[in-house]
């Protein structure tokens, strides 16, 4: 539905061109250039259908954005892979889950973003979302076609920042995409530089030097396991200590920290029932109300 959208809108004004020039191909007073009636109905009907796919979009929208929330609720973090076009993000998407996902030498050929759930070395389950790639001096027009796509990056815990280590401007995709992440607010988040394609002779070797990178080939598989580790290092702590009193009229809520944390005090008050624990940040926070 991206897709079809953002060319809708690359090839109206386009169009809107060619009827210039073919009406002056056109006859005397009162006649029409060849092929402009058919322009007029061609702008007719792209502009029906881009009103269509704009509602259309905005559903989608709010369901992602549900979809978020229930993430963010049940405690999954999300990884997000970003970087400049044709950079291997794809090929490393489905290198690491398996996925399926579109993976070609092709400007924006991911508009749609595509989450697939993954496991870390440390048994922790995340969410690793793949975005469209990044261009030096992205159009107003276009960031907002792919707003959705973007904003997962600015929903993430942990950004992928992944260049290709072959291409000669390695470098400046890097501070391209650092400079658009900086521009929607990320930059307070972990970003890690992920240099792809390490394992050809052409790799920029300076630029895989770079502080906290790592270097990987998506499509060989080499370097998979550092870049997973180096992922649960980025990612917020998981278990966190608490103490909470929690009402006698809350059976469900003493239950579910009893089943999943790891009690170290358990007291009956006149108030509530008092537990300091060991649990999940998640479990602790659906709780947060009863924290003292």
């Amino acid at each position: 539905m991206q897709v079809e959208l953002a060319q809708l809108r690359y090839s109206l004004p386009r169009l809107m061109g060619q009827g210039t020039k073919l009406s002056r191909l056109g006859g005397g007073i009162g006649t029409r250039g060849p092929g402009e009636t058919k322009l007029e109905s061609d702008r007719r009907h792209i502009r029906r259908r881009i009103k269509a796919l704009e509602d259309e979009f905005d559903a989608l929208e709010k369901r992602r954005s549900l979809a978020r929330a229930r993430r963010e609720k049940d405690g999954v973090e999300t990884v997000v892979i970003v970087g400049y076009t044709n950079a291997g993000k794809s090929t490393l998407m489905n290198t690491l889950t398996e996925a399926g996902v579109l993976a070609q030498d092709k400007l924006f050929a991911t508009l749609d973003p595509t989450s697939r759930a993954l496991v870390l070395p440390d048994g922790r389950r995340v969410m690793l979302i793949d975005t469209v790639g990044f261009i030096r001096r992205l159009p107003h027009h276009l960031v907002e076609a792919f707003k959705s796509t973007l904003e997962e990056a600015v929903c993430a815990k942990v950004i992928l920042n992944v260049c290709d280590a072959s291409d000669p401007e390695c470098a400046e995709h890097l501070k391209v995409t650092n400079d658009l992440l900086e521009e929607l607010g990320c930059s307070g988040k972990p970003i890690i530089p992920v240099f792809n394609k390490c394992d050809l002779p052409q790799a920029d070797e300076a630029a895989m030097r770079l502080p906290g990178a790592v270097n990987i080939s998506a499509l060989e598989g080499k370097g998979l396991d550092e870049l997973l580790d180096a992922v649960a290092k980025a990612l917020p702590p998981t278990r966190a200590k608490a103490k909470l009193l929690i009402p006698y009229s809350d059976g469900a809520a003493a239950a579910a920290l009893r089943k999943d944390g790891v009690i170290t005090v358990e007291d009956y008050r006149a108030d509530g029932l008092y537990l300091e624990l060991t649990a999940d940040v998640s479990l602790i926070d659906r709780y947060q109300d009863y924290c003292v």
